[in-house]
């Protein structure tokens, strides 16, 4: 049987494409996410100090027990801390590699 291999000590292998190491974000869409992260803290730690003075009885009741709204929307403003410092980190990791490529 006759091998039909042709490289040779001369012949250089094919250079692989270069693979991206994952999504590249833009860099205004890198910035809006991160402003988006820092803006989310802001309006939800404000909303937050206003929830703990609350004093319209909608967030505690007359023995200064907090009611089910107050509960509710004690939720919401953490998973919106959480939502909002991923999305910062996104931006940011963006921002990062654009600066590094």
């Amino acid at each position: 049987m006759h091998d039909t291999d042709t490289s040779g000590p001369d012949s250089a292998p094919a250079a692989a494409p270069a693979r991206p190491r994952g999504m590249v974000l833009s860099k205004p869409l890198s910035w809006f996410l991160l402003a988006f992260g820092v803006w989310s803290w802001f309006i939800w730690i404000t909303f937050v100090k206003n929830l703990w003075k609350d004093g319209s009885g909608l967030a505690f009741d007359d023995a200064g027990s907090p009611t089910a709204y107050f509960w509710v929307h004690l939720l919401l403003a953490i998973a919106s801390f959480l939502l909002g410092t991923a999305i910062g980190v996104i931006g940011l990791r963006g921002l990062r590699a654009l600066r590094r490529g």
